[in-house]
């Protein structure tokens, strides 16, 4: 059964994707698969630009923070850097969570991601015909928008709902994975979910992706 967090970040999540047209995204980050075996892969993306808030609470309680606030700055709560007005944004995937770890009330490891204090990022990732310059400005200053370099990571993919117990139990999939084929990763483990609400459970897509050294 669903959490009441869960339903609310469902219901912010439908929203959006009516207000974005019907589905939840048209474009994904552009990468070349370099491996893949099963469920894992390990990928090489190319530069990024995204938005970015830190939350707190669980996973469902961040979520639902989070997305409320990113999805305010592409609605329109926002500045053309040229036009001096708001402009909307399309949505992209995926919606990303990460554990904070340098925040001083994140967790202690990738693997144990569960936790009421725990501190998040979450982010989308903007279109790619955007770029620094050009992006419409939050005028929520709790949105960082950042320009993401070019990235290795290893990713592991399932289906269905996510909470903290199946985060953990995949984010551990993946390590084993990694650790058999001697990759090294820099920092946390990093949640993307892919699919608009309505989405059933066996065709949903999600991924923990850890960045490779």
């Amino acid at each position: 059964m669903m959490t009441k967090q869960v339903s609310k970040f469902l219901l912010s999540f439908a929203a959006l994707s009516v207000f974005m047209g019907g589905a939840m995204a048209n474009e994904e980050p552009r990468y070349e698969v370099v491996k893949k075996e099963g469920d894992f892969e390990v990928r090489r993306y190319q530069p990024m630009i995204i938005a970015e808030v830190l939350v707190t609470g669980t996973l469902s309680e961040a979520s639902n923070k989070g997305f409320r606030q990113i999805a305010d700055f592409i609605f329109g709560n926002n500045e053309d850097p040229v036009k001096k007005q708001s402009e909307k944004i399309a949505m992209t995937a995926p919606v990303t969570m990460e554990a904070d770890t340098s925040s001083k009330i994140a967790m202690t490891a990738p693997v144990t991601m569960e936790g009421s204090g725990g501190a998040w990022k979450m982010a989308f990732v903007m279109p790619s015909k955007f770029t620094m310059d050009t992006l419409p400005k939050p005028k929520n200053s709790n949105v960082i928008i950042k320009q993401m370099p070019a990235q290795q990571v290893a990713v592991v993919t399932f289906s269905g709902w996510v909470d903290e117990e199946k985060l953990s139990a995949q984010t551990t999939r993946l390590n084993e994975w990694m650790a058999k084929n001697g990759l090294k990763t820099s920092g946390s483990a990093q949640l993307s979910r892919y699919n608009p609400p309505w989405t059933l459970p066996f065709w949903r897509r999600n991924e923990v992706w850890m960045k490779l050294d």
